[in-house]
């Protein structure tokens, strides 16, 4: 039986996507402002730090 790993939807994101190939547009800014209060963005993250 396989398993498929839950995928952060943060990882899929495509204002994420943008922001990082835009980093100077506005939306790059309200990507910015978004990751300092969401919850989904700190639990990606702290997924990343496990991994690494």
């Amino acid at each position: 039986m396989e398993t498929k790993k839950k995928v952060n939807s943060c990882e899929e994101c495509k204002m994420r996507k943008f922001a990082e190939r835009k980093p100077n547009s506005f939306w790059a800014k309200v990507w910015r402002w978004h990751t300092k209060w969401c919850p989904g963005w700190k639990a990606y993250q702290k997924e990343i730090d496990q991994q690494a």
